[in-house]
Protein backbone atom coordinates (compact mmCIF):
# COMPACT_ATOMS: atom_id res chain seq x y z
CA UNK A 1 0.00 0.00 0.00
CA UNK A 2 1.40 3.26 -1.11
CA UNK A 3 1.67 6.25 1.52
CA UNK A 4 -1.08 8.27 0.28
CA UNK A 5 -3.48 5.60 0.70
CA UNK A 6 -2.35 4.27 4.04
CA UNK A 7 -2.59 8.18 4.90
CA UNK A 8 -5.69 8.41 3.06
CA UNK A 9 -7.33 5.35 5.06
CA UNK A 10 -5.96 6.46 8.67
CA UNK A 11 -7.50 9.71 8.22
CA UNK A 12 -11.28 7.81 7.00
CA UNK A 13 -10.83 6.02 10.01
CA UNK A 14 -10.35 8.79 12.23
CA UNK A 15 -13.40 10.88 10.72
CA UNK A 16 -15.58 7.65 11.36
CA UNK A 17 -14.09 7.04 14.94
CA UNK A 18 -14.48 10.87 16.16
CA UNK A 19 -17.53 11.52 13.70
CA UNK A 20 -19.61 9.19 17.05
CA UNK A 21 -17.97 11.14 19.50
CA UNK A 22 -19.92 14.50 18.97
CA UNK A 23 -23.09 13.44 19.60
CA UNK A 24 -21.95 11.89 23.46
CA UNK A 25 -20.13 14.58 24.30
CA UNK A 26 -22.88 17.16 22.80
CA UNK A 27 -26.08 15.31 24.31
CA UNK A 28 -24.02 14.85 27.68
CA UNK A 29 -26.67 15.11 30.67
CA UNK A 30 -26.61 18.39 32.00
CA UNK A 31 -28.85 20.89 34.36
CA UNK A 32 -30.31 23.56 32.76
CA UNK A 33 -30.11 27.07 35.48
CA UNK A 34 -33.74 26.59 37.11
CA UNK A 35 -34.56 23.81 35.74
CA UNK A 36 -36.43 21.10 38.32
CA UNK A 37 -34.15 18.26 39.48
CA UNK A 38 -34.87 14.79 41.02
CA UNK A 39 -31.66 14.35 42.39
CA UNK A 40 -32.00 16.52 45.29
CA UNK A 41 -34.77 16.07 47.87
CA UNK A 42 -36.69 20.03 47.06
CA UNK A 43 -36.57 18.75 43.73
CA UNK A 44 -34.26 22.22 42.89
CA UNK A 45 -31.33 22.36 40.64
CA UNK A 46 -29.72 25.45 41.92
CA UNK A 47 -28.79 25.06 45.59
CA UNK A 48 -28.75 27.63 48.03
CA UNK A 49 -25.85 29.37 49.52
CA UNK A 50 -24.70 27.39 52.57
CA UNK A 51 -24.41 29.98 55.79
CA UNK A 52 -21.07 32.14 55.91
CA UNK A 53 -20.39 31.33 52.43
CA UNK A 54 -18.82 35.13 50.84
CA UNK A 55 -18.73 35.33 47.77
CA UNK A 56 -16.09 35.84 45.55
CA UNK A 57 -16.56 38.96 43.52
CA UNK A 58 -19.08 41.23 45.29
CA UNK A 59 -18.85 44.16 42.61
CA UNK A 60 -22.74 44.52 42.38
CA UNK A 61 -23.12 45.02 45.66
CA UNK A 62 -24.64 48.55 46.88
CA UNK A 63 -25.58 49.63 49.99
CA UNK A 64 -29.21 48.53 51.26
CA UNK A 65 -29.94 52.08 51.20
CA UNK A 66 -29.35 52.63 47.68
CA UNK A 67 -31.30 49.78 46.03
CA UNK A 68 -34.34 52.29 44.48
CA UNK A 69 -32.51 55.96 46.20
CA UNK A 70 -30.99 58.30 43.39
CA UNK A 71 -29.51 60.37 46.75
CA UNK A 72 -26.53 58.99 48.58
CA UNK A 73 -27.41 56.61 50.98
CA UNK A 74 -24.17 57.39 52.93
CA UNK A 75 -23.78 59.88 55.59
CA UNK A 76 -22.11 62.92 54.14
CA UNK A 77 -19.35 63.99 56.66
CA UNK A 78 -15.22 65.32 56.57
CA UNK A 79 -14.53 61.41 56.44
CA UNK A 80 -16.68 60.61 53.24
CA UNK A 81 -15.58 63.68 51.14
CA UNK A 82 -11.68 62.71 51.96
CA UNK A 83 -12.32 59.39 51.17
CA UNK A 84 -13.69 60.56 48.05
CA UNK A 85 -11.29 63.15 47.38
CA UNK A 86 -8.31 60.19 47.49
CA UNK A 87 -10.70 57.90 45.32
CA UNK A 88 -10.89 60.70 42.56
CA UNK A 89 -7.24 61.53 42.59
CA UNK A 90 -6.82 58.41 41.84
CA UNK A 91 -9.53 56.94 39.28
CA UNK A 92 -11.02 60.60 37.91
CA UNK A 93 -7.89 62.47 37.61
CA UNK A 94 -6.39 62.02 34.06
CA UNK A 95 -9.78 62.16 31.86
CA UNK A 96 -11.57 65.34 34.41
CA UNK A 97 -8.68 67.00 35.89
CA UNK A 98 -8.00 67.51 39.34
CA UNK A 99 -11.28 69.79 39.83
CA UNK A 100 -13.68 68.40 37.32
CA UNK A 101 -12.90 71.14 33.97
CA UNK A 102 -12.34 67.83 32.10
CA UNK A 103 -9.07 68.79 31.24
CA UNK A 104 -7.03 65.59 32.76
CA UNK A 105 -3.45 64.43 31.70
CA UNK A 106 -4.68 61.90 29.22
CA UNK A 107 -7.08 64.62 27.73
CA UNK A 108 -3.69 66.74 26.90
CA UNK A 109 -1.83 63.74 25.06
CA UNK A 110 -5.10 63.47 22.71
CA UNK A 111 -7.60 61.39 24.72
CA UNK A 112 -11.43 62.78 24.15
CA UNK A 113 -12.27 64.82 26.75
CA UNK A 114 -15.10 64.71 28.42
CA UNK A 115 -17.86 66.99 29.49
CA UNK A 116 -17.01 69.54 32.55
CA UNK A 117 -18.26 68.47 35.85
CA UNK A 118 -19.58 72.05 36.62
CA UNK A 119 -22.00 72.12 33.95
CA UNK A 120 -25.55 72.94 34.54
CA UNK A 121 -26.90 69.41 33.00
CA UNK A 122 -24.52 67.53 34.96
CA UNK A 123 -25.29 69.87 38.20
CA UNK A 124 -28.62 68.97 37.90
CA UNK A 125 -28.60 65.21 37.76
CA UNK A 126 -29.32 62.89 40.87
CA UNK A 127 -25.89 61.64 42.67
CA UNK A 128 -27.21 58.27 41.29
CA UNK A 129 -26.26 59.20 37.99
CA UNK A 130 -22.56 59.65 39.14
CA UNK A 131 -22.55 56.49 40.82
CA UNK A 132 -24.35 54.18 37.61
CA UNK A 133 -21.86 55.87 35.52
CA UNK A 134 -19.13 54.96 37.47
CA UNK A 135 -20.63 51.39 38.06
CA UNK A 136 -21.81 51.43 34.17
CA UNK A 137 -19.37 53.50 32.38
CA UNK A 138 -20.66 55.77 29.86
CA UNK A 139 -19.48 56.93 26.51
CA UNK A 140 -15.74 56.31 26.36
CA UNK A 141 -15.67 56.02 29.97
CA UNK A 142 -15.24 51.96 31.09
CA UNK A 143 -17.16 50.69 34.01
CA UNK A 144 -14.91 51.04 36.99
CA UNK A 145 -17.34 48.17 38.95
CA UNK A 146 -14.72 46.50 39.65
CA UNK A 147 -11.72 48.78 40.59
CA UNK A 148 -13.47 50.84 42.70
CA UNK A 149 -16.02 49.49 45.78
CA UNK A 150 -19.22 50.58 46.13
CA UNK A 151 -18.69 52.99 49.01
CA UNK A 152 -16.09 54.42 47.26
CA UNK A 153 -17.84 55.22 43.93
CA UNK A 154 -20.51 57.28 46.72
CA UNK A 155 -17.74 58.99 48.16
CA UNK A 156 -16.22 60.26 44.97
CA UNK A 157 -20.06 61.43 44.25
CA UNK A 158 -20.22 62.74 47.28
CA UNK A 159 -16.79 64.71 46.52
CA UNK A 160 -18.05 65.35 42.73
CA UNK A 161 -21.09 67.28 44.62
CA UNK A 162 -18.25 69.28 46.91
CA UNK A 163 -16.41 69.97 43.68
CA UNK A 164 -19.45 70.86 41.99
CA UNK A 165 -20.35 73.72 45.14
CA UNK A 166 -17.31 74.81 45.60
CA UNK A 167 -17.72 76.48 42.04
CA UNK A 168 -21.25 77.12 41.92
CA UNK A 169 -22.23 77.79 45.80
CA UNK A 170 -24.60 80.85 46.28
CA UNK A 171 -23.24 83.76 48.75
CA UNK A 172 -26.08 83.40 50.76
CA UNK A 173 -25.55 80.14 52.27
CA UNK A 174 -22.55 81.82 53.75
CA UNK A 175 -21.71 82.83 56.91
CA UNK A 176 -21.11 86.59 57.44
CA UNK A 177 -17.25 85.19 58.38
CA UNK A 178 -17.16 83.34 55.29
CA UNK A 179 -19.08 86.08 53.00
CA UNK A 180 -16.46 88.72 54.27
CA UNK A 181 -13.73 86.57 53.62
CA UNK A 182 -14.94 85.89 50.23
CA UNK A 183 -15.17 89.38 49.31
CA UNK A 184 -11.34 89.55 50.77
CA UNK A 185 -10.07 87.34 48.54
CA UNK A 186 -12.33 89.05 45.22
CA UNK A 187 -10.77 92.43 46.43
CA UNK A 188 -7.43 91.18 46.57
CA UNK A 189 -7.93 90.01 42.27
Amino acid sequence: MSRFRLALWFGAVAVVATGGCHSDMYDQPKVEPLEANEFFDDGRSARPLLTGVVPRDPVGAKPAASATGTANPLPVNQALLARGMQRYMIYCTPCHGRIGDGDGMIVRRGFRQPPTLHSDRLRGLPDRHFYDVMTEGFGVMPSYRKQISSDDRWAITAYIRALQLSRHASPEVLTAEERSKLDATEAAR
